[in-house]
């Protein structure tokens, strides 16, 4: 059961983070061969806050996680993190992939997923010290899975696989959430438990962005929402940015 309460999770030694992190694109066009996937993308969003990127297939969505998370390099513009670029923060952003892109098969514990989030921190090689394994076990424990920890990814439902990757997150100490289509698949209480999550974890500091599909839970979710194709047709708070127009636009309903 996942709890509804948690400690703010920010366990490096001697870290010292601004009361309000602050995430900026400006101008950003990035893609894939010589076609750009994204055009021009900017807008602004801090800590304490949930974006869902909202748009069809081929909008853009998994294009803009993979420049957050430095696995595209952007053809132009700048992303900044506190004024600096992101890139040189790298250690704050945790990305998460779609389920069906990891392989589940892969002879790997619950308790050694979490732990490939301390690499950056102590490297592959080196062994964990004291203080690691604390967070670790700390990121276990704070995310419910304290009986499933020994048991083998591929034996978990979706909800707890999610769960796993977000302990992993926990124990990189990322303040950037990245996560791509994160509920799909899920069953109705697995979506209320992870929206619950996630709304608990941007309530201690962090920024989660995800992209997202269902329209009738985004507002139940995501307190922001930005709506792409290819451009930025519109960002702000969900309320004001899920209108019939703005919907059309994006979707090219007739």
């Amino acid at each position: 059961m996942v709890k509804e309460h948690h400690d703010h999770i920010c366990w490096g030694g001697g870290h010292h983070h601004p009361t309000h992190h602050h995430l900026i694109l400006q101008g950003v066009t990035a893609g894939y061969g010589a076609e750009p996937a994204l055009e021009n993308i900017s807008f602004e969003a801090e800590c304490s806050s949930t974006l869902a990127l909202i748009g069809p297939n081929g909008a853009g969505k998994s294009t803009l996680l993979n420049a957050l998370a430095g696995l595209l390099t952007p053809w132009s513009g700048e992303i900044l993190w506190n004024g600096a670029p992101l890139a040189e923060h790298r250690h704050e952003i945790a990305y998460l992939p779609q389920r069906s892109e990891v392989n589940w098969q892969f002879p790997i514990t619950v308790r050694q997923l979490v732990e490939m989030g301390r690499y950056p921190a102590v490297g592959i090689w080196k062994a964990m010290c004291r203080h690691d394994r604390e967070i670790v076990d700390k990121a276990i424990c704070t995310l419910g899975l304290e009986d499933l920890q020994n048991r083998q990814i591929g034996a978990l439902s979706g909800g707890q696989q999610q769960r796993c990757f977000l302990a992993r997150a926990l124990a990189q100490e990322a303040h950037i959430l990245l996560l791509d289509e994160p509920f799909t698949g899920l069953d109705v209480p697995g979506t209320k438990a992870l929206a619950s999550l996630l709304r608990s974890l941007s309530a201690e500091g962090r920024l989660v962005i995800a992209s997202h599909h269902d329209m009738a839970t985004t507002a139940q979710i995501f307190d922001r929402a930005l709506l792409l194709r290819r451009r930025l047709i519109a960002a702000g708070p969900v309320a004001e940015v899920l209108t019939t127009d703005n919907l059309n636009q994006t979707f090219k309903r007739v």
